[in-house]
Parts: structure tokens; sequence; C-alpha cells
């Protein structure tokens, strides 16, 4: 890969970073947010249901719209409207202008990641856009596993007026680093609505999709409640928790570049071997997670195949849709986000009724689910028909 595209490559990534830490920073000041609102803890988690429903929604049809808009410019529009919006939210007058403030720029979030994707694969070789895929998912994991402690680190000693800053200036670094460094990308060849949307009409691609949603609600049925399983089962420190999620982020990155390689060289091994070894985590997670010293080695292993895993979902999707690829990434987000609802909501369902421990057991259903719709893609539609390429 070229100097020049691997820069490029990394601007993109920072600038899906900006638009993470937006959507998932909030959670770290969602305390100080009802505090200042004066509402329930309940009413501000909408700042994070309603921007991930607004997600799942567009992501169905914004991409698409935009597929014949210069790629350049579409993301400048994106990054913008983020800027703006932060903006807003640092001086919102009311709960419901923070509201809309968040949800807003939250129905744009498909056209940035669905353009990034697709503009990183443009720019290197077939076989090498696994690889640089998984570096434009490095601004992704970031955002999940620093955007939270850095906004609640700046709240707390600051101010909740500073953390929303901090969102808008890492857009507004995006904003201007793009104008400088990325070259103008015109659509050329712009295939029609009626050409991308027929996809649709592709059972593979219905299978793909159903593997999308239960892999990636099999990790959000966990992940969403690790402080909690962390406290609860292995009776970790608030200290001790904040460390693991730094582990779990560190190891996250790795799995970034395991997935580009792996995904490029064995795609079909890796298919297969992603979900069993995650069910193996799982499984010892719940066998051994009173121990402390284990549940580090567990993580530090979790954290890899979690970043594994998205990467996974976005190449699932996308390779089975080569001649749609903007309208195969807004699937791609809005299936990942429709799976992070699904997740969350069977791993609290499993929470209230049997336990915290127990939640280990919906993630294991979830992503054995998972493995089924993988293992029909695989049988049913051979690596040597034209309809899908894994190779």
């Amino acid at each position: 890969m070229k100097t020049s595209q691997t820069f490029m490559i990394y601007i993109l990534a920072f600038g899906i970073f900006g638009i993470i830490n937006t959507e998932m920073g909030v959670i770290g000041i969602l305390p100080q947010i009802a505090e200042h609102y004066r509402i329930s803890a309940s009413q501000a988690g909408l700042l994070v249901s309603l921007f991930a429903l607004a997600v799942a929604i567009s992501g169905l049809f914004l991409p698409l719209l935009f597929s014949g808009v210069n790629r350049k410019r579409s993301m400048l529009f994106v990054v913008a409207v983020f800027v703006i919006a932060n903006v807003v939210s640092i001086f919102a007058p009311n709960f419901t202008v923070a509201l809309v403030a968040r949800v807003v720029p939250a129905f744009l979030h498909p056209v940035y990641f669905s353009a990034a994707f697709t503009t990183a694969a443009a720019s290197v070789s077939q076989t090498q856009a696994p690889r640089a895929i998984a570096k434009v998912f490095m601004g992704l994991t970031a955002g999940m596993v620093i955007g939270i402690p850095i906004t609640s680190f700046i709240a707390d000693i600051s101010s909740l007026e500073y953390a929303m800053a901090f969102f808008a200036i890492v857009n507004a670094i995006t904003f201007l680093t793009m104008v400088f460094f990325i070259p103008s990308m015109p659509v050329t060849g712009r295939q029609s609505y009626g050409t991308q949307i027929v996809v649709m009409k592709k059972p593979i691609v219905w299978i793909s999709l159903g593997a999308v949603i239960f892999i990636v609600s099999g990790m959000y049925a966990v992940y969403s409640y690790f402080a909690e399983y962390l406290k609860t089962v292995t009776r970790m420190s608030p200290n001790q928790i904040s460390l693991m999620l730094i582990l779990f982020g560190l190891t996250g990155i790795a799995g970034n570049m395991l997935a580009g390689k792996w995904l490029s060289q064995k795609p079909r091994q890796a298919a297969i071997g992603y979900p069993l070894l995650a069910a193996l985590i799982y499984f010892l997670v719940f066998v051994f997670g009173h121990s402390t010293v284990l549940m580090a080695i567990f993580i530090a292993l979790w954290g890899v195949l979690f970043t594994f895993a998205l990467n996974f979902a976005q190449y699932w999707i996308t390779s089975v849709a080569p001649e749609a690829p903007d309208m195969a990434n807004g699937l791609f987000v809005s299936f990942s986000n429709l799976g992070i609802t699904i997740g969350t909501t069977i791993g609290g369902l499993f929470i209230t009724g049997l336990g915290t421990h127990e939640v280990i057991w919906a993630g294991l259903l979830l992503i054995l689910l998972g493995f089924v719709f993988i293992v029909i893609r695989m049988s049913v539609y051979h690596p040597n028909k034209a309809l899908i390429n894994m190779n």
C-alpha cells in the first residue's frame, strides 16, 4: 500500500473515531447529563438508544441515496453536520434540544461509514481490501475504547460542556484534515438505484445478514454488560474494571490487524473459526469468571475476537454484493446496529430472569445461531459459483 494511500486510510479511520466517539463517548457522562437536565437515567439513555435506532433506519437507504455523490463531499458534509450538532449540544438549553442534536447527525452516520469503507477498499487491490478496511476499523475500536474514558475524565475534571466540546473538536480536526489531504473522489460509472437495490433479491444476501445479526448480537449480549459482569461475578474493583476495559481495547486493535490478514488470505477458515473461538472464550468466561487472573487472560483474547467480528461482519455482507458496495456497506451498518439492539435486549432479559452470571448463555446461543447461518451459506453457495467469491 502506497504511503499516500495509507495516510488517506488513517484519515478516514480518524473520521470514524470522531463519529463513534460522539456516539459512544456520551455513555461515560450519562449520569452528569441526567443531573444537568434534571431527568432520570433512563431518559438520559435515550441519547444512546435513539442514536442507534436512527443509524439502523437510515443505513437501509441513505448510503444508497448518496452513492452518486463525490465521496469527499459526502464525507465532509456528514462531518460538518456532526460538528454543528456537537456545538449545539454544548449550549443546549434543555434535554429535548440535546436529544435532537444527537439524533439528526445519527441519520448520516451510515453515509460516512459506507463512503469510508468503499474508498478504503477501492484504494488498494481486491485481495488487499480487507486489510485496508481493517485499518479504517481501528477508528471504530479507538472510539469505543478511548472515547468513553476520555470524555468521562474531561467531565470529572472540568464540566459537562467541556466534555461535549471534545466531540466537536475531534470532528472539526477531521473536517480540516479531509479538506487539505483527501483528494476529490467523484463517483465514476454510477449505478442506478434499481441496480443496487436488486441485490436484496439474492437469497445469499439475506443468509449473510442473518449471520451478521446473530454474530453481532452475540457479541453485544455480553459486552453491553461487561462492567456489570466483572463487578458482580469476578468481584473486581472500579479501577480494575477500568484496566480491563483498556486491555480489551488494546487487544481489540490487534484484532483489527489479524482480521485484515486472515480475511485476505483465508476467508473460509476465518468464517468457520471465529464463532467457534468466540463460543470457547464465552464458555471459559462462564466457568472461570470468578478468577481475576484468568479473566484478564480471557479478556485479552475476547478483545481480539470482538473487533475481528466487526471486520468479519462487514466482509461477510460486502463479499456477496460487490456490484453494489454502497448498498452493501449500508446494510452492514444498519443490520449491525440492529444486532446491537437485539443482543443488548436479550442479554438484559437473561440478567433479569436468571442473573448476571447467566448472561454468557445469551451470547453463546446467539453466536451459535450465527454459526448456523454461516454453515448454511458456505454449504449452499459453493465458492466456485458465480454468486459468491470466497477465494
